[in-house]
């Protein structure tokens, strides 16, 4: 399992902001789903929802597979939910179309009794009002009425996808804040989530000294003098 319960209490401590600089210093420079924001509930709160990732993948709609009888078909966004475990974060590739919604509130539902974590997607949902009665926590670019079918194939799940321009397999961590939807390969993910706590901690006590006065040159970034004025008040605090 890459998202222990530490790395997870860890990552939920941490924005998506901190993350990118995190994972820019590791030499990541795309990792921000472009499109990806906060549409409902808890989305829009300021909850960072912290999850595996289960990938969901479109290609562009075909007429004789998107039909309202493919719904019913093996391979579905239907049966898709019904194999996603609990906790996951449900992350789908709808190559960006915007006027088709992937989702409803009939399969928000569903994913929020099978305790799915979060949907995270470059597409758009459609009926909005009856989504966010579910308590599905969403980032989505916006909201369409036409159903998925008409601009978009559903192909498969748990495979390689290109979300809002980021490569992501499925096992990759996810968060998601009031930012936007970061992804953290997931052979990295305890590194990055430590060394995010660390860059919280600090940028906390860089906060506490401008707000105090303090100028930013050698504070924001740090230089020796202002290096070891920090690690003086960390030995402090224990």
């Amino acid at each position: 399992m890459t998202l222990t319960p530490e790395i997870r209490a860890q990552l939920e401590q941490v924005t998506t902001a901190t993350l990118t600089t995190v994972l820019l210093k590791k030499g990541l420079r795309n990792c921000w789903i472009r499109g990806a924001m906060p549409l409902t509930g808890a989305a829009q709160t300021g909850a960072r929802a912290v999850g595996e990732a289960f990938t969901l993948r479109f290609i562009p709609m075909r007429e004789d597979l998107a039909t309202p009888a493919s719904w019913g078909n093996p391979i579905s966004t239907r049966a898709a939910i019904e194999a996603m475990p609990e906790g996951v974060i449900a992350v789908t590739d709808a190559m960006g179309v915007l006027d088709a919604g992937i989702f409803g509130d009939i399969l928000c539902a569903r994913m929020a009794v099978r305790k799915v974590r979060a949907l995270v997607t470059d597409g758009v949902l459609r009926d909005l009002a009856g989504v966010q009665t579910t308590g599905l926590p969403v980032w989505a670019q916006g909201t369409a009425a036409p159903a998925s079918i008409a601009g978009l194939t559903f192909v498969g799940w748990n495979e390689p996808i290109a979300c809002g321009g980021v490569a992501i397999f499925a096992g990759d961590v996810i968060v998601a804040d009031t930012d936007g939807a970061v992804v953290i390969p997931k052979d990295i993910v305890a590194d990055v989530a430590a060394a995010a706590v660390d860059q919280e901690e600090m940028e906390g006590w860089i906060m506490e000294q401008a707000r105090g006065g303090a100028a930013l040159p050698g504070l924001y970034p740090m230089n020796a003098e202002t290096k070891a004025r920090y690690e003086a008040w960390k030995a402090a605090r224990g």
